[in-house]
């Protein structure tokens, strides 16, 4: 077994990795990476991820739909936040989106130069890792946090895909990371929404009073999309499989 697969609780620590022949999972799971996978089941034709509120306006001027989020609220004057509820509008299908958002687009930048990004959320859990096991490569599992700061409920989800891929992958001599995470995660699949009741992130979006959000954010297996980066932007590998 020469396939490894290991955690990055942060995008300040993803220098310590070796990305370039890795399949970097990228994960946001309050809340942008489950609204993008939300978008693809949709009919979005694809995501541009951008690092800032002004680079994602500027798309405008393409014909895209303009998508921005800060401190957990959407930014003024612009198409989408980063509420999954929001891209089930019908005005997404067959549209372009430019996103930037607090955390997830951010920890995409940082990984760019990987040799393959995909995108996880609890909504695409078995899909993803179905995928994941047919693919000869390295993985890393890399937590988008809070501003850089650990989060819990994006190692929660690095540990149920490590704990679903252990048979397949091994882990790294570097292994704590991706043991804490499936150790975390144990704890908590009974009951994640219970478990992260204290936590940072959810606290956060509790005053901005979308509970709905977080709900929906921690329910597992809701549709098969894979959304991959290619080139700058990010397509449903579905689709690109049927073309």
């Amino acid at each position: 077994m020469n396939k490894t697969i290991d955690v990055c609780f942060s995008p300040a620590l993803f220098n310590l990795y070796d990305s370039q022949d890795s399949i970097v999972v990228v994960i946001d799971i309050l809340r942008a990476t489950a609204s993008m996978c939300v978008a693809f089941q949709n009919g979005v034709k694809s995501i541009v991820p951008v690092a800032t509120v002004e680079e994602s306006l500027a798309y405008r001027k393409k014909g895209f739909l303009v998508g921005a989020e800060r401190k957990g609220e959407m930014v003024e004057g612009f198409d989408l936040g980063n509420s999954p509820f929001s891209y089930m509008d019908p005005i997404v299908r067959n549209r372009d989106i430019a996103l930037t958002t607090t955390n997830g687009t951010q920890a995409i930048q940082t990984a760019r130069n990987a040799y393959q990004i995909a995108i996880g959320s609890f909504l695409n859990l078995d899909a993803l890792c179905q995928w994941l096991i047919t693919q000869d490569r390295n993985i890393i599992l890399l937590c988008s946090g809070w501003k850089n700061a650990f989060n819990f409920e994006d190692t929660l989800f690095a540990g149920a895909v490590v704990q679903k891929l252990l048979p397949f992958y091994a882990l790294t001599y570097h292994r704590d990371s991706a043991l804490a995470a499936m150790h975390l995660y144990d704890l908590a699949k009974e009951d994640l929404y219970g478990f992260l009741e204290k936590s940072s992130h959810r606290k956060r979006l509790e005053k901005l009073q979308i509970e709905d959000d977080i709900v929906f954010c921690l329910t597992p297996n809701q549709t098969d999309v894979i959304p991959v980066m290619v080139g700058d932007a990010i397509y449903n590998l579905n689709v690109l499989q049927s073309l």
